[in-house]
């Protein structure tokens, strides 16, 4: 169901309007009041999005208002103007016109939040038009968005619309879940061409030689977001002689997450349970540390896995890439790094934009 093309806003415009976009969304991040006109909205506007944020809670209890800010300022920082043009430089068809126009369906998650923007901002740069559905934990954030957008590139509110319900007809689709959920996207959209996304974890991997710089750091990975998020770290690989106590003491500033309604019943829970089969497990009041072979680990629990020879483990985990969403090591990830993904971290490793790009 292509068109011809309605939205006309030339490349160059669109990567200064995200940089603006950026702009808004740092103030936002820092909780800074209405900076002036020069960011771009009036002091009404800006407010406005500034409510959405604190008012994200009401949807999604694990959306605090710190989490929240937090997205918005790893946005703020990818949407830059010299990683922009980088980005945008490896993708050479972006700056010819999209003639025809596909609609992309865009079936977003709610487990973080901003999980679904890099999805929509792709549709968007690339010319496309878009038929989102957000998640309905998430319903407001994303519209706020495209609609600070609108401000800064005219047409984008109409190139990107919000579905309340199905998605209509739709030329291709972007789909985001659970691996339950993704059979499901296979089997409804399974005629279309798709990128279906499905569970994933993030692992760490240590040497030993790390400083306490470095674990603080982890706990940063570990807890962000509540670890609901497939770049969360939901298991930790340490040598056979790491003593797990630096670890403890290294996350203890975090201690407060177990204050949380939803967190701290997930810990309560799951500690009651393994108590009751007894299961062998550590406890510093705030994580369930286990050791487990498995590689997804249950809110408020971390996994560990001692190991002897890190040649074999890089191999195991080279052949765990389906599963896997970031290594966190001195040689993959950076300590602390997993929630500030650049714009060319694709989930799942699928190039969205190149695939939005060769819709034809």
């Amino acid at each position: 169901m292509h068109t011809t093309a309605p939205f006309s806003i030339p490349l160059d415009e669109r990567l200064s309007a995200l940089v603006q976009l950026g702009r808004v969304m740092s103030a936002v991040a820092d909780g800074q009041a209405w900076p002036g006109h020069s960011v771009g909205l009036n002091e009404a506007e800006y407010q406005a999005l500034d409510r959405a944020v604190c008012a994200a809670r009401q949807f999604n209890g694990w959306f605090t208002e710190e989490n929240v800010r937090h997205a918005f300022g790893a946005w703020g920082t990818a949407l830059q103007d010299r990683s922009l043009r980088a980005w945008s430089a490896t993708y050479p068809d972006l700056y010819q016109s999209r003639k025809p126009v596909r609609t992309v369906g865009a079936v977003l998650a709610g487990n973080v939040p901003l999980v679904g923007l890099h999805d929509v901002l792709c549709i968007w740069l690339s010319g496309h038009a878009a038929r989102v559905k957000t998640s309905a934990q998430e319903p407001e954030l994303l519209p706020h968005l495209v609609g600070t957008l609108e401000r800064f590139a005219p047409q984008s509110a109409g190139q990107v619309l919000f579905m309340p319900d199905k998605l209509g007809p739709v030329d291709a689709v972007i789909a985001t879940g659970s691996t339950n959920t993704a059979r499901y996207f296979e089997h409804y959209f399974g005629h279309l061409p798709r990128v279906v996304r499905q569970t994933r974890v993030s692992v760490a991997v240590l040497d030993g030689t790390e400083e306490e710089a470095d674990l603080q750091a982890l706990g940063e990975d570990v807890f962000r977001y509540f670890g609901l998020g497939c770049r969360n770290v939901s298991k930790v690989f340490v040598p056979q002689d790491f003593s797990l106590d630096r670890l403890f003491e290294a996350i203890y500033p975090w201690h407060s997450i177990a204050q949380h309604n939803k967190y701290g019943n997930n810990y309560e829970y799951t500690r009651a349970l393994w108590l009751l089969d007894g299961v062998t497990f550590l406890d510093n009041g705030f994580l369930l540390l286990k050791e487990d072979e498995g590689m997804a680990s249950p809110v408020a629990t971390l996994f560990f896995e001692r190991y002897n020879d890190r040649a074999a483990l890089d191999v195991r985990l080279s052949e765990a890439t389906d599963t896997l969403q970031c290594i966190v090591s001195k040689r993959d990830v950076a300590f602390g790094h997993t929630q500030h993904p650049g714009l060319a971290d694709y989930a799942d490793g699928a190039d969205t934009m190149a695939f939005l790009l060769a819709l034809s």
